[in-house]
């Protein structure tokens, strides 16, 4: 069965609102939480940007679903001390704590002051950071020197099996490099044939039969233009190129490039509409390529409304579908 998630936006809203919200989700029947890991909002209309991980334990103890985050291991955080944040949540919440990892932009990475690389070592620092990540698991002393550096790291907290890593991908090169080596892939919703090419290329890399997770998304109003204009007011700026979005180190940059977003551009990247109907049809097609968790990010701020709507004429509905 896939299980359908809640994102948890901390670029849109303040920590303890979003505290709230996770637990609102909850009730409405939500069964998971994907949580975000910013330093900086992507537009100063956004303007929030709390700490995801002091964040996550107090949102797993207000609560009794899984929650996974979005990080970028080797910048802002060493790969032993996110090793030990995860193992912590891990030993704290057994069984409930999901990781994805990723390449990261430079909008939050950038700010430790060690220079931003290309893309090709960016993806060398996050599978050596994942292979240190599951040695530190192992309970292993570990010594390494390559894109990053570790000297004599240990964990003093035990872990009875080593969690998985999922990697990020967005591109279908991405996703067969992940395949030989994460456990399993996250990547975000668009036009079905593409989202199986992504699938298929994760799979032919070595990635058949490991777990795959989808953030979807979407913007819904009981009005259609509201919920147009609200998913073009939050969200455009993160629809530039992925190698433009990867670069741009400021929310102020990101501002002055999402302008040159057309509302045409959102209305092809974020599933937009005022019919509930026709979310449920558009979440069965993406679960009907085998997600075990597909994640919904309402990008507008009307998060109650959205909540409570699919709580009651989406949820249960796909949960007899699915």
């Amino acid at each position: 069965m896939t299980q359908l998630g809640y994102q948890a936006s901390h670029e849109q809203f303040p920590p303890d609102v979003l505290l709230q919200k996770v637990q609102k989700a909850e009730e409405a029947g939500f069964e998971a939480v994907l949580s975000s890991d910013h330093i900086q909002p992507w537009s100063e209309n956004q303007g929030n940007s709390g700490f995801a991980w002091s964040w996550l334990g107090a949102a797993m103890q207000a609560t009794r679903i899984p929650f996974g985050v979005v990080t970028v291991p080797g910048y802002r955080y060493h790969s032993a001390i996110l090793a030990q944040a995860v193992a912590t949540l891990e030993t704290m919440f057994p069984g409930r704590f999901f990781l994805t990892l990723g390449s990261g932009e430079a909008l939050n990475e950038h700010v430790v002051g060690t220079g931003w690389p290309d893309k090709s070592m960016r993806n060398e620092t996050l599978k050596e950071s994942a292979k240190v990540m599951r040695r530190l698991w192992r309970g292993e002393t570990v010594t390494h020197h390559g894109s990053i550096s570790v000297d004599q790291a240990k964990l003093y907290i035990p872990l009875s099996d080593v969690p998985d890593i999922i990697g990020a991908a967005l591109s279908e090169s991405t996703a067969h490099w992940l395949g030989s080596w994460a456990d399993g892939l996250i990547t975000t919703a668009r036009p079905l044939d593409d989202l199986k090419k992504i699938i298929e290329a994760f799979q032919s890399g070595g990635g058949e039969g490991k777990r795959l997770i989808l953030k979807a998304d979407l913007s819904y109003h009981p009005d259609y233009e509201q919920a147009l204009q609200g998913a073009y007011d939050q969200w455009r700026f993160t629809l530039l190129s992925n190698t433009l979005a990867e670069e741009l180190k400021t929310t102020e940059l990101f501002d002055e490039m999402g302008d040159q977003v057309s509302m045409e551009t959102v209305k092809k990247s974020v599933k937009v509409s005022d019919d509930l109907q026709e979310f449920n049809e558009w979440i069965r097609e993406l679960a009907s390529l085998g997600f075990e968790k597909i994640i919904l990010h309402n990008v507008n701020r009307e998060q109650d409304q959205f909540i409570d709507a699919f709580g009651a004429h989406v949820l249960p509905e796909l949960e007899r579908a699915l």
